[in-house]
């Protein structure tokens, strides 16, 4: 994935004709659209400050300035009224979304002040000062009309609300840009008759851009092959500073895990994978077997550093884990495990990898007699998410082909759970378990989602919105 720091277009409009009319205006307006900047560069962002523009003249080398920089995205702060046609040719050219910055620098005018203004010009150089809302309306006319995609954050420059607004719209774009730079693996094959978690790719990259990368099973061994005494070891540590390994899990078993983490850290490092969806099953004894029967350790250890693995081959999850992932909220591997009707909530939960970084406590490595449901025994991991917030996504992609996230928010909440190495948790919902079950169902997701921490369904909706795509909130 590219290290490459996100470029955002800032660029304010005014009216040339009032500089000369309103001294000091023009660079009152500066120091507002300024202090915007500095506050977008908080969020680790590049921004392309192109200052006012107040003529079409203008308006076509800000263009030129911001295709040359390669923005991903223009904010457009209405400093004061502005006509259209300095507004229009700017966003043509440039063809990105356009965040419109309807922002006043205070939340209301200050009457009696204002009033006691004794000259006139001066009284309307003050109220243009405060005058962002009067071309709003003419601005979405003239997009609306053109068909630019664009969306509007209204209100004043210091409250908490317009920077949520501001930073959301941030860190959505930056997680579309981290989508189109990335890699994803998949090694395997699906699991045979899960019908719904069968992936169409190709939809999968025309919407998030992503590139998909078919991996094999022999260069993975390859990798294990090759694991020397000295990696196996600085595994082996890792293990006992990460997990809490139970004391019922063999020597032979953790090694064989430890080896399978090495080549799997060896994979995703030469493919430059920024996430990967697995399954394999082999023919009983054979060396893939042995290998595919060790990853759930290793892949647990690359999702908790930011490389999300997903079971089941189940793709269209991956770029769930992947989007919550770059929000830094986590994004754990789960599929609904049962309802508790006498507490209102819902289980989820899921064997294989899960994400270390989101555990409520410490996170266990376990032994497994059998793994249900797949050839082999081996080492899992037992945990559950944290208590608090959690949003649970889902990437679906629907009837004719159509892709759309489908998101809830909820709690995860504390009580009894299912020991029986996997991770598993208890969510509380605004609306009853029985009633959460049947809308999320009825979206027609398939039976895998991720899990993160945090309610992120302003994000959500946002990313959905650039992409332009379709979201579904349930509750």
């Amino acid at each position: 994935m590219s290290n490459e720091k996100i470029r955002i277009g800032l660029y304010g409009i005014g009216l040339n004709t009032y500089w000369a009319q309103f001294d000091g205006l023009h660079e009152r307006l500066l120091g507002y659209q300024k202090y915007i900047a500095e506050r977008m560069e908080e969020y680790s962002i590049s921004v392309i400050d192109a200052g006012i523009v107040d003529n079409p003249v203008s308006a076509r080398e800000t263009a030129e300035i911001f295709k040359e920089k390669r923005v991903e995205a223009i904010f457009l702060f209405i400093s004061t009224y502005a006509l259209s046609s300095t507004v229009l040719p700017v966003v043509q050219q440039v063809g990105v979304p356009v965040i419109v910055l309807n922002i006043q620098p205070v939340s209301r005018i200050d009457y009696s002040s204002f009033n006691s203004i004794n000259d006139r010009g001066d009284k309307t150089g003050e109220w243009l000062a405060h005058c962002q809302a009067c071309s709003a309306p003419e601005i979405a006319c003239v997009f609306n009309k053109a068909g630019i995609d664009y969306h509007q954050v209204t209100g004043y420059l210091k409250e908490d609300y317009v920077w949520n607004e501001i930073g959301g719209w941030i860190k959505a774009f930056k997680v579309k840009m981290s989508l189109r730079n990335s890699r994803f693996g998949i090694l395997g094959h699906y699991y045979g008759g899960m019908l719904d978690v069968y992936s169409d790719i190709t939809m999968l990259s025309s919407v998030f851009g992503i590139h998909f990368e078919i991996l094999e099973m022999c260069e993975l061994k390859k990798y294990r092959d090759e694991i020397e005494s000295y990696e196996l070891e600085a595994k082996l540590r890792e293990f006992n500073d990460e997990f809490i390994v139970s004391k019922d899990c063999e020597d032979y078993e953790i090694k064989r895990a430890a080896k399978t983490s090495c080549a799997l850290d060896r994979l995703v490092k030469k493919n430059e994978l920024g996430a990967m969806a697995y399954y394999y099953e082999g023919v009983d004894g054979n060396d893939y077997e042995d290998i595919v029967t060790s990853v759930i350790a290793g892949n647990t250890l690359l999702t908790g550093k930011g490389i999300p693995i997903a079971g089941e081959c189940e793709i269209k999850n991956s770029v769930a884990m992947k989007i919550l992932d770059l929000l830094g909220a986590g994004g754990s591997f789960s599929e609904l495990y049962a309802i508790d009707f006498d507490d209102d909530i819902v289980m989820w939960g899921h064997d294989g990898p899960a994400h270390p970084m989101i555990a409520e406590g410490g996170v266990g490595l376990v032994p497994l007699s059998v793994y249900h449901g797949k050839p082999g025994k081996g080492l899992s991991i037992q945990m559950s998410v944290k208590h608090g917030p959690v949003t649970l996504l889902s990437v679906v992609q629907g009837v004719g082909g159509e892709t759309f996230l489908l998101f809830a928010e909820g709690e995860s909440v504390a009580g009894p759970v299912l020991e029986i190495g996997n991770t598993n948790s208890r969510y509380k919902f605004p609306i009853s378990a029985r009633a959460f079950v049947n809308n999320w169902t009825k979206a027609g997701p398939s039976h895998h989602c991720a899990i993160g921490e945090g309610h992120l369904g302003d994000i959500i909706e946002k990313i959905a919105n650039i992409l332009r795509i379709k979201f579904i909130k349930i509750c």
